[in-house]
């Protein structure tokens, strides 16, 4: 988002203005755009201070109010899918009713510090390596070339 411009660019602006000049000239005069200058004489004329408003949304969405029920539940379960709590918030089984996209509980539960990914990796097996990608894999904390299994192994 772009940033608003100053503060003493905003008064001359409204000063050139009240001294008889138009909005057009006055944009073209310090150049800036003519909604600028509508805009500017607008705010003034509504709150009487010309410091620039808030940018981005106000607030926190629909999920702001259930945000409590969401931190409660995944303390209850501890692992807990998106689309499982997209489900429980949809009110299937709690009636709350609010039909939401997994993006929007994905950044609620960033936003509250909580974590919803599953286990990434299964328990050790003893019939072989569980997982290609971790260098630590099987019950002794061994490497998989440790054990004996060659890198063809890995990749199956």
């Amino acid at each position: 988002m772009g940033k608003p411009l100053p503060l003493e660019l905003r008064r001359r602006v409204v000063a050139f203005v009240d001294e008889g000049y138009g909005h057009r000239e006055a944009a073209r005069h310090f150049r800036v755009s003519p909604r600028f200058v509508n805009n500017l004489i607008k705010l003034r004329r509504q709150t009487g201070s010309l410091e620039a408003r808030r940018q981005g949304h106000v607030g926190g969405g629909k999920l702001e109010r259930r945000a409590e029920f969401v931190r409660l539940r995944s303390a209850e379960t501890g692992e807990l899918t998106l689309d499982e709590l997209c489900v429980e918030l949809e009110g299937r089984g709690v009636g709350l009713g609010v039909s939401v996209h997994r993006s929007n509980v994905g950044r609620l539960l960033n936003r509250l510090g909580l974590s919803h990914k599953k286990k990434l990796y299964w328990p050790a097996s003893s019939s072989g390596p569980t997982c290609a990608r971790r260098v630590n894999c099987g019950s002794g904390g061994e490497s998989a070339f440790q054990q004996g299994f060659g890198a063809a192994d890995l990749h199956r």
